[in-house]
């Protein structure tokens, strides 16, 4: 199963990116395909993130080039310093050591521009979140397929908006 967890602030414009791509994978009912939209990454997660055989964790970023980009992600050393809201490594690293699997792991960001309170989109992440679901839909077909455990073609390494 491919987990796909997009996490942000649905209130904050572009912020929302994340919960927003969630939900609209989550709306076309991929087959072997759960998504999960929340406004924080929480130590909740390690157990569904311990069950998938891939999971891809997209972001907003606000920092980024003005690119989607794509990394590959490794459990962190270790579990024990979870913060109020731990990283995606961290999570990794909890999933592994409570229910002994960490999967395949990736992390798709959106470069944003606007943090403004509201919920519409700019441009620029508009773009990124149609990139994006594009590119998730084409991953979800390969771990389908059987094609995970190595460096994925999402057609993207980064991709210029």
């Amino acid at each position: 199963m491919l987990l796909l967890i997009g996490y942000g602030n649905t209130l904050r414009r572009d912020d929302g990116l994340g919960p927003r791509v969630a939900d609209t994978i989550a709306a076309l009912a991929l087959p072997g395909v759960r998504a999960l939209p929340c406004a924080l990454l929480t130590p909740e997660l390690a157990e569904p993130i311990a069950r998938a055989r891939v999971v891809i964790f997209v972001d907003a970023a606000v920092d980024a080039p003005r690119q989607v980009q794509l990394r590959k992600l490794h459990p962190a050393d270790a579990s024990g310093s979870l913060t109020h809201a731990p990283d995606p490594r961290t999570l990794l690293a909890l999933a592994r050591d409570l229910f002994g699997h960490a999967p395949e792991a990736w992390c798709l960001t959106i470069p944003i521009e606007n943090l403004g309170l509201g919920e519409e989109l700019s441009p620029l992440a508009r773009r990124g979140f149609e990139i994006a679901v594009q590119k998730i839909k084409k991953r979800a077909a390969q771990v389908r397929s059987g094609k995970s455990g190595h460096s994925p073609d999402f057609g993207i390494g980064s991709e210029a908006l």
